[in-house]
């Protein structure tokens, strides 16, 4: 059976309060697919997160310090998710830890792994989906995929449907790792999936990541 992990956006879960409803939607697509595919969901932190790092750094509290923060509330919304998707009830801490519940069941939801440096929970994720050796690793976030320049920003903003494993590394190692930043893939997943040669995908929404996965038409960035 194929794996395929997952990194969802804090953003996607949490946007400004909790969306219930995107959480519903993607329990209906978990259901359709873990009949014959094995899914690993790693949650971020989002805005969520990036909220409680301020928080710790106007107290006065170091950048490492901040980060544990935010792993924290990876894991809540990792909870909340595996809740919503009939996943496990214990968070894994460890890549073994991942590889052990998918030994049980089709669906397993991750927060971050724990403290790391210079890694988000999309560097969580890509590093767990080459431990697994997986099919894919699919970046699902608030953007349509890869752009130029931030899309949120600038009008002009130019779609990049393909992009080589080194292109791409080339664009995130010029981005500074910050506690809570928001990229579509941080440095860290970016040397994973370079080295690992793992097929990566970014796109945004639910019908696009099921697409992806069954193999159908999609509207995303593919780094390979």
């Amino acid at each position: 059976m194929k794996t395929f992990v997952i990194s969802v956006g804090g953003s996607a879960i949490v946007p400004d309060k909790i969306d219930v409803s995107f959480l519903k939607n993607l329990r209906k697509t978990v259901d359709k697919l873990k009949k014959n595919k094995k899914l690993v969901i790693v949650c971020g932190g989002g805005k969520t997160a990036r909220d409680y790092i301020k928080a710790a750094k106007e107290l006065g509290t170091s950048d490492s310090l901040a980060c544990l923060a935010g792993i924290m509330t990876t894991k809540l919304n990792a909870t909340l998710v595996s809740l919503a998707v009939h996943g496990n009830i214990d968070m894994p801490d460890s890549l073994d830890d991942v590889k052990k519940e998918l030994e049980l069941k089709n669906v397993v939801v991750v927060g971050a792994l724990g403290f790391q440096p210079n890694m988000t929970s999309d560097g969580d994720a890509a590093q767990i989906a080459e431990y697994l050796k997986a099919e894919m690793f699919i970046n699902l976030t608030d953007v349509d995929g890869l752009f130029d320049k931030n899309p949120k920003i600038y009008d002009n903003a130019e779609f990049i449907p393909r992009i080589s494993f080194e292109d791409f590394w080339e664009i995130a190692s010029k981005i500074g790792f910050k506690a809570g930043q928001h990229f579509v893939l941080d440095q860290a997943g970016a040397e994973i999936i370079k080295k690992a040669r793992m097929k990566t995908v970014i796109v945004k929404g639910l019908a696009n990541l099921e697409n992806v996965i069954l193999g159908k038409k999609f509207k995303g960035t593919v780094i390979s």
